[in-house]
């Protein structure tokens, strides 16, 4: 699943490829990933216009020319292909293997813009979805939304306020996105990592220490990211049709039965948490 700092690399993207262009059509081939009535989504962005395009944690925000939004949330498996005559610019799930045939039978929703060029929002497991909401609707939306890493904020005191009284443990409540927006499995096991900490151990086990260091490894590990436009696995590309860099910076995530690169002593092990993959070295992660 595309994380903060992807979700940020193909908003940049898509802001700078589409924001300003009208919209000609849009075909809807799967019902269910429109969340509301599919004739009001059709009726209400033909003819409108995508002037900015924001985000919140992994949830994509385009501002409508009507004043209206549309909500894109690429879940597991969602990706956007802009095409432009034989240019193609691709964000979100790997593409390997992909049908680069456009449309294939993993695309539900296409828009078609005024000048030639056309959106594609592909899904292989259909969990992610669309949606058109009002200003209010879209005040509401944000609000079930913690505090984002890398702004204003995000800091020490909010931080530390977030893991008073919770029992559960800190890579579950890193993830939980009602805490904090953006961080996913990869990011919150390279977090763990940095702060030294196991992702499995409990809240209440945590010292102020390691709090900390949990806080600032989510503000240096995200801000890096970001700077090399996300992680790449396989052939993910983001909307500049560019890999993202941070995989050559991963420290334990996709790193099962390799040397720790910190203690050098400890093998970076995988286990299963709360249904997740989990990596992390057992000789410096207590």
């Amino acid at each position: 699943m595309p994380e903060l700092p992807e979700v940020e690399t193909i908003r940049r993207g898509l802001d700078n490829q589409i924001a300003g262009l009208r919209i000609k059509s849009v075909q809807v081939k799967k019902a269910r990933l429109v969340k509301g009535s599919v004739k009001k989504f059709i009726a209400v962005l033909t003819g409108n216009v995508f002037l900015k395009f924001n985000r919140r944690g992994k949830l994509l925000i385009a501002a409508l020319k009507s004043g209206q939004f549309l909500l894109i949330h690429l879940k597991m498996t969602g990706q956007l292909i802009y095409q432009h005559g034989r240019q193609l610019i691709a964000g979100g799930h790997s593409f390997v293997g992909m049908d680069w045939r456009l449309p294939n039978r993993h695309t539900h929703i296409i828009f078609s813009f005024r000048n030639g060029s056309r959106l594609f929002f592909n899904d292989l497991r259909q969990f992610g979805y669309m949606k058109i909401v009002s200003k209010i609707e879209l005040e509401k939306e944000l609000k079930k939304f913690g505090i984002e890493p890398l702004t204003a904020g995000f800091s020490l005191k909010n931080f530390v306020e977030i893991f008073a009284n919770k029992k559960t443990s800190a890579k579950a409540l890193l993830m939980n996105q009602k805490f904090i927006a953006g961080l996913g499995n990869i990011y919150a096991d390279e977090v763990c990592f940095y702060a030294k900490v196991k992702p499995s151990r409990r809240v209440p086990s945590l010292t102020e220490g390691e709090i900390k260091k949990l806080y600032q490894g989510c503000r240096v590990i995200l801000a890096k990211a970001v700077k090399a436009r996300g992680t790449t696995f396989s052939d993910y590309v983001d909307a500049d049709g560019r890999q993202g860099g941070f995989i050559k910076f991963l420290k334990v995530y996709g790193r099962k039965g390799e040397k720790c690169r910190r203690c050098r002593r400890g093998v970076i092990v995988k286990i299963k948490q709360g249904g997740r993959g989990t990596h992390f070295c057992p000789q410096c992660q207590q």
